[in-house]
């Protein structure tokens, strides 16, 4: 009896830590659910866990679980998230943050946790350059790039001068002087609006006083479809040209605006009808999941983040950061756009395009790709990264 009950203890010792080591892999996602702007947060979720079931609940042949936190836009919400994450669940792993300003509240706790972060969407310039670090990745763009692309854009156009709007915040004002330093016409007027704001009826009212030969709108999510009806029912559009990145026309604002996205011309480096493996793959998926529901890009880079994920976790364990960056940095990068690679700063080299809105077969508005605006893409801080030893 003796005997069998050491033998009993013993096989269920293994039993428990069979269990243990079979236990997924916890990744925290904190990311904007509620509000105007919730679907931004709610299509990258989405994108990050299609990507996890396509591959039977593993990234990198590893069970993972995608803890979900919404922090309502509020970087103090984020801040508690992030530390009962990393206290008291243990969380090493994080994603998924939209908004720069909340970013900026939560990261520091993330990266000084000794934790790893790939962010889904704001990339600000703060972790591009200088104060670069090599437990933060970036699977979407560094944040500057939309602002330069859409100035690329306007530049080629040809048009001389600019009105710029864009909410006012730390992505706001990057993008502003993002735009400007691809744009060389002249800039007429530049205002900043709310966060939360929904009613433009005295920046159309600078517009129109301004007579810019184009705008240059950054407003995300509901915001953009606000401002954007707005500027139609202004009758401003027919007159007044409105150049854009993807955070202000994006596949749920043009199906919101309808007509009113007509003639907007729109840069993104990621659109629904790229022709790669991957991106076909990701598209069949979302639609047979979510049928008629839009993809946009916050979707796509989230996909792309999981599938990053899962080329580090491949090769190293979140424990072995050096190993886990090195699978990063020096093998091929699964990606919807295509090529993908990082920069010395650990942000992409990436194209841009230019989209356009136009009517598909079923009369519904849609955004299809155009033509190339910028071609393997770096940000303008990258040269400023020493990046610092990953152990």
């Amino acid at each position: 009896m003796h005997f069998k009950g050491i033998l009993s203890a013993a096989i269920m010792a293994l039993s428990v830590s069979a269990a243990y080591a079979e236990d997924p892999l916890k990744i925290g996602m904190i990311t904007t659910l509620s509000g105007p702007a919730g679907y931004l947060g709610q299509d990258i979720r989405d994108g990050f866990q299609l990507a996890i079931e396509q591959n039977k609940g593993k990234l990198g042949g590893k069970d993972v679980e995608l803890v979900v936190e919404d922090d309502g836009l509020k970087p103090g919400n984020a801040k508690q998230i992030a530390d009962k994450m990393l206290s008291d669940e243990g969380i090493k792993l994080f994603t998924g943050m939209v908004f720069a300003n909340v970013a900026f509240a939560a990261l520091p706790d993330i990266l000084d946790g000794d934790a790893i972060y790939v962010s889904a969407n704001t990339a600000s310039a703060t972790f591009a350059g200088k104060d670069c670090h090599p437990n933060y990745f970036v699977s979407s763009w560094q944040d500057d790039s939309q602002g330069e692309s859409a100035g690329a854009l306007a530049q080629s156009l040809g048009y001389k001068k600019a009105f710029l709007i864009a909410p006012n915040y730390q992505a706001g004002k990057e993008t502003m002087g993002a735009f400007k330093r691809f744009y060389k016409g002249e800039v007429v007027g530049e205002t900043y609006t709310g966060l939360d704001q929904t009613d433009f009826a005295a920046e159309m009212a600078q517009i129109r006083a301004a007579k810019p030969d184009v705008v240059y709108e950054f407003e995300p999510g509901g915001l953009g479809i606000a401002f954007m009806r707005q500027y139609q029912q202004a009758g401003l559009l027919k007159d007044i040209p409105m150049v854009v990145h993807p955070a202000s026309l994006d596949q749920v604002i043009v199906g919101a605006v309808g007509d009113a996205a007509a003639g907007v011309k729109v840069t993104s480096h990621w659109n629904d009808d790229f022709d790669n493996p991957v991106n076909k793959s990701f598209v069949a998926a979302w639609k047979a999941k979510f049928g008629d529901r839009p993809i946009t890009y916050y979707a796509a880079q989230g996909y792309d983040a999981a599938l990053l994920i899962g080329t580090g976790l491949e090769k190293a364990g979140v424990d072995d950061l050096p190993a886990f960056r090195k699978a990063l940095l020096t093998q091929e990068i699964p990606s919807v756009r295509g090529s993908f690679k990082f920069g010395p700063n650990q942000h992409p080299v990436q194209d841009w395009y230019s989209l356009k809105a136009e009517k598909g077969a079923d009369g519904k508005m849609v955004l299809k790709t155009d033509t190339k605006v910028l071609t393997a893409h770096s940000d303008s801080y990258a040269a400023d990264c020493k990046m610092p030893a990953a152990d």
